[in-house]
């Protein structure tokens, strides 16, 4: 269930417009800013570019601009202090939805994330108010297509996932939040190639929406949400019917 959620979800995105594409290359680039001035400028040393390097050619972000962007970072002294901030709260008939952010301006941010939860039938909660209803787990997505399945589950599981889900076109694999980069490096090692691999808000239980309006507003707000610069990305535990 949860690896068919997600893959509708890149889906989505993958059918989005150039210019959406472009606001996904910004907030990946935002995201490898923060990761060079948080830990360098070096991806061997610097686990957490090492990740979001990965992320974004996975994303398709060209290399020029992922070395442009790591040089001005390593470069700026002072320039934009962007924090990661999470909010919690409730979508329309109870889903529960996290949203997390790098932004400049907290206010601005709060405001907005505010907004677009009590504008489609929600409201944002306190910190702690839905968070417990998810783990944390690394999502490794790999295409099944040409994929021999048994082979595929056997290097994951000997790489140190520990879950492996066939669901459709994808394989979904799982591993502890720490061991999602390893993993990934085995299995690209091994000539896998993966759609994503990061890690996630992972929904221990699902929920439906029947109402019509209800899933309309849903939908705007995923769609709000994925157009505000300062989020990076939205968990939530709709159960859609997208195929």
């Amino acid at each position: 269930m949860s690896g068919h959620s997600k893959w509708s979800t890149i889906k989505r995105k993958k059918e989005k417009t150039d210019g959406a594409r472009a606001k996904i290359f910004t907030k990946i680039g935002r995201e490898i800013g923060v990761a060079v001035k948080n830990g360098g400028p070096d991806p061997s040393v610097n686990t957490k570019l090492k990740d979001v390097i990965a992320k974004a050619k996975a994303a398709n972000v060209p290399n020029d601009n992922i070395e442009r962007i790591i040089k001005k970072a390593a470069g700026e002294a002072g320039g934009d202090n962007y924090e990661e901030i999470v909010y919690e709260g409730y979508g329309p008939s109870g889903i529960a939805v996290i949203v997390e952010t790098l932004t400049d301006n907290r206010n601005r941010t709060a405001g907005d994330v505010r907004h677009y939860f009590d504008k489609y039938g929600g409201n944002m909660g306190q910190s702690g108010c839905v968070s417990f209803m998810f783990n944390r787990q690394g999502v490794i997505i790999i295409e099944a297509e040409g994929i021999d399945e048994e082979k595929l589950m056997e290097d994951a599981l000997e790489a140190g996932a520990v879950d492996f889900i066939a669901d459709g076109d994808i394989f979904d694999i799982r591993t502890e939040p720490n061991d999602m980069g390893g993993v990934r490096d085995d299995l690209e090692a091994k000539g896998y190639k993966y759609v994503s691999a990061e890690v996630e808000y992972v929904p221990t239980t699902y929920t439906k929406l029947t109402n019509e309006d209800d899933i309309k507003n849903m939908t705007k707000m995923l769609d709000m949400f994925e157009d505000n610069d300062d989020v990076q990305n939205v968990y939530h535990n709709w159960e859609t019917d997208e195929e």
